[in-house]
């Protein structure tokens, strides 16, 4: 299984009053790791899939564990892995931690939408392609 891994410094935007992150901003911070991996892994941009394609992978459902807490200034280390990839639809593991200690563990479903049709679609054929390579370690 691959791993797609990339860093992010908690910053004041990031913290409640006390320079503790406030929990909604890990989800957008989860959203910027997975649209990183899908530019620099995938090969295909957010903006190439909102745009030009007409399409999006929004996430369908998060289900999330809070471990420790992250500080302004702490440096995460984010990992993304490919749990199961679907017709439709993938699960995406992704954990963050600060050195050693563990900060959070996901699981997000994120599903293929085409703009022009309501519901989830079938990932397009190269994009299929690129995240089940990813999936096998290829």
């Amino acid at each position: 299984m691959s791993v797609f891994e990339t860093e992010r410094k908690i910053q004041f935007q990031h913290c409640d009053p006390a320079g503790i992150v406030f929990y909604p901003r890990y989800f957008e911070l989860m959203n910027s790791v997975v649209e990183d991996w899908f530019e620099t892994v995938v090969g295909i941009s957010f903006a190439e899939i909102h745009g030009p394609r007409g399409a999006a992978v929004p996430a369908v459902h998060i289900d999330v564990d809070f471990f420790a807490a992250s500080r302004l200034g702490d440096r995460l280390t984010f990992a993304l892995s490919v749990e199961r990839l679907g017709d439709a639809s993938a699960t995406l593991k992704i954990t963050a931690r600060a050195g050693d200690e563990h900060r959070l563990a996901a699981r997000l479903i994120i599903a293929h939408v085409d703009a022009a049709v309501s519901g989830a679609t079938p990932f397009p054929d190269d994009l299929r392609a690129a995240v089940d390579r990813f999936a096998q370690g290829i």
